[in-house]
Order: C-alpha cells, then sequence, then structure tokens
C-alpha cells in the first residue's frame, strides 16, 4: 500500500491507496495535479531510498509528500 502525506498548516493529511487499483490511482494522479498547481512542491521516496523532489506523478512511488511553498518576509 501506498501513501500520499500532504502538510499544511494544520498538520498533516495522510491517503492510502493500492498502486494495483486503476480508480486509486486516477484520485492520487489528480490531488497530484491539484496540489502542484496550487504551488505545493512533492517529494517521492521508494522503499529504500531517500526523498527526491518531482514535477510529474510516479504511480510506483510508495510514499509522496507534499508541502506547501515557503513564504519568507
Amino acid at each position: 500500500m501506498a501513501i500520499q502525506i500532504v502538510m499544511d498548516d494544520t498538520g498533516d493529511s495522510r491517503h492510502f491507496f493500492e498502486q494495483t487499483d486503476p480508480k486509486g490511482l486516477a484520485e492520487v494522479e489528480r490531488r497530484f495535479k491539484q496540489l502542484t498547481d496550487q504551488g505545493f512542491t512533492a517529494a517521492t521516496r521508494k522503499a529504500g531510498s531517500e526523498l527526491k523532489v518531482t514535477r510529474s506523478f510516479d504511480p510506483t512511488a510508495e510514499e509522496t509528500l507534499f508541502y506547501p511553498r515557503l513564504v519568507g518576509g
């Protein structure tokens, strides 16, 4: 089972899905596009590897972490 973790100002939300389920993959791909269009940065991890920033949806990633753009001032 894979997971998408979305970090925001309220904490985080976790969305688990089966990578073999076409309907579930369509939903997580939609969420990926929606969040990255909103300015979130996405980083993926496959089993035993480090996080890697990505700009495209990877259905084979075990974990995708979304974090908001940093705002300075």
